[in-house]
């Protein structure tokens, strides 16, 4: 077998028609018959291009609103009969059956119609059928087909044909082949996935996740691991689909990481101004306050020497005030739903530092699927969307919180949501004074939080660190009231937390003795 094949014969038939004449114009400079279905064959004929129709190739011509044109042996036994094998030969010449040696064909855009918010009459509707089967067909006998399932594909295919005389490379079909078998996996799995949700089915019994490369990353977590970055189509506002205005490209922490500030910045919502600085996944500062630069000044005074190098997120517009603000130290990484044009303007002379723009930010109460891989499979759960408000919350100590404790204490509990566990967070004035993340026992992220605030001080040069007269929030309930009083210790004058332990009334107790207030949500928020 040599390593080329010659095309002679093409299959067209796409649902995106941007470029399909051109490509067919060059197709038939090689002298390649065109072969092409209902509307990719108008507009390959409005181009003066001649066409053969598939139902001339079939003998039947399309029917039931066009749901069957293809699914014929003329059009899969042109696709799947080994060359190299007489008795293939044999029947194709037996049954009048012409080689296909190149398809192109883009699948109904199913994924789009969900994202629209299309209804289920519609999305059923743009399940492509043939198109899957013919590109599956073609695939496997990629030693002999070109398949190609975008306009990058053909495009490659078109570049050997010209280099070689109309033949493409064997390497370049099974490179195609195998890009095939991924995307209708995809393509499946979007279809699968949407069926489970309209059935209101959180386990099926088989799952299909499926995605395509946004980006080949120059390295992992570290240099030494291999990366990638696949986008699923949602249009979730984020990295993922941000529009990158200016910077470096984006490395696997900073997508990681991005990510983990903007949805922070959706739990906060639009109403005020709110900025979130993170590092290695977990804020070292968060903030709202009456305008942005206010904001980011709250949150850098937490923890400014965890700031460095870190990535801040906003709810709002940037502005040139807090794009000035911000390149006061290296950043990273900002991500904002928009930016003005002076904002821009002293960005761009900092040519490295990344901005993305994202025109809207997430909203935290909508579902979706978090995935983990664990050796030999999945972990699969919900979003964290559980959310309280104050109406939810339990007073279980002789005393309440008052207006602004409760205001805080429900700011804290939003980001000790998005802190690694165990967390605890110190509020005070809608701003984070003090972060505990990710230690093995609550008791140590009580210390480490109030050493933070501590350090703060110290930096900023105040008299007192801010966690005098703050608020506490702790993800998951105090197992031993040890916890709880290292807050108090701190300053903290009321608690949140979700209750549940067998030592609650211990630590209710101690929360009276100590006479601070606390309120019970019924809630945790473990981020691990």
């Amino acid at each position: 077998m040599s390593e080329r094949f010659k095309v002679r014969r093409a299959l067209l038939s796409v649902s995106d028609k941007d470029g399909l004449a051109e490509f067919a114009q060059r197709l038939a400079s090689h002298g390649v018959e065109l072969v092409s279905t209902g509307g990719s064959a108008r507009t390959l004929k409005e181009a003066g291009l001649e066409v053969r129709d598939v139902a001339d190739l079939t003998g039947y011509p399309e029917m039931m609103d066009g749901r069957v044109k293809t699914l014929h042996p003329a059009v899969h036994g042109g696709l799947l009969f080994r060359r190299d094998i007489e008795s293939h030969r044999k029947d194709a010449e037996r049954h009048d059956i012409l080689p296909i040696d190149l398809v192109y064909i883009n699948l109904y855009p199913f994924e789009a119609t969900v994202a629209s918010g299309a209804d289920f009459e519609t999305c059923i509707e743009n399940i492509d059928i043939g198109g899957p089967a013919m590109l599956r067909a073609a695939a496997k006998n990629g030693d002999s087909v070109a398949v190609c399932t975008d306009a990058g594909d053909i495009g490659q295919a078109l570049a050997e044909m010209d280099q070689h005389e109309g033949e493409v490379s064997r390497k370049l079909s099974r490179q195609l082949a195998a890009k095939t078998y991924a995307r209708t996996a995809a393509y499946d799995a979007a279809i699968s996935g949407w069926y489970a949700e309209q059935l209101e089915e959180t386990t099926p019994d088989w799952a299909g996740f499926g995605g395509r490369l946004a980006q080949s990353l120059r390295y992992g977590e570290n240099p030494h691991q291999s990366a990638a970055f696949y986008t699923t189509g949602s249009k979730r506002p984020g990295v993922a689909n941000a529009r990158q205005v200016q910077g470096k490209e984006l490395s696997y922490n900073n997508i990681n990481d991005t990510d983990a500030a903007f949805e922070l910045i959706g739990e906060l919502g639009e109403e005020t101004p709110a900025v979130a600085i993170i590092k290695h996944a977990n804020p070292c500062g968060v903030a709202m306050g009456d305008s942005p630069i206010e904001a980011y000044r709250a949150a850098l005074e937490c923890d400014s020497t965890s700031a460095f190098g870190g990535i801040v997120a906003l709810n709002r517009l940037l502005d040139e005030e807090t794009a000035e603000e911000i390149t006061k130290i290296f950043t990273e990484v900002v991500i904002a739903p928009g930016a003005d044009e002076g904002a821009m303007a002293v960005f761009a002379k900092k040519k490295n530092l990344r901005l993305l723009l994202t025109n809207g930010i997430p909203d935290p109460t909508t579902p979706g699927r978090v995935l983990k891989s664990v050796a030999g499979g999945l972990l699969v759960q919900d979003r964290d969307f559980g959310r309280v408000s104050e109406d939810d919350l339990r007073v279980v100590t002789e005393k309440a919180p008052t207006e602004q404790e409760l205001k805080d204490l429900i700011f804290a509990w939003r980001v000790a949501k998005h802190v690694k566990s165990n967390t605890i967070v110190y509020a005070k004035d809608q701003a984070t004074v003090g972060i505990g993340a990710g230690q093995m026992s609550r008791i140590d992220s009580a210390r480490i939080a109030a050493r933070k605030a501590e350090d703060a001080a110290e930096v900023a040069g105040w008299d007192e660190p801010k966690t005098k007269g703050c608020v506490a929030a702790s993800d998951a309930f105090f197992p031993f009231a040890d916890g709880l009083l290292q807050a108090a210790s701190a300053g903290a004058t009321a608690v949140i937390q979700p209750g549940g332990s067998i030592r609650d009334d211990e630590v209710i107790k101690a929360a009276d003795e100590a006479g601070i207030a606390m309120v019970f949500t019924g809630m945790r928020h473990f981020r691990h």
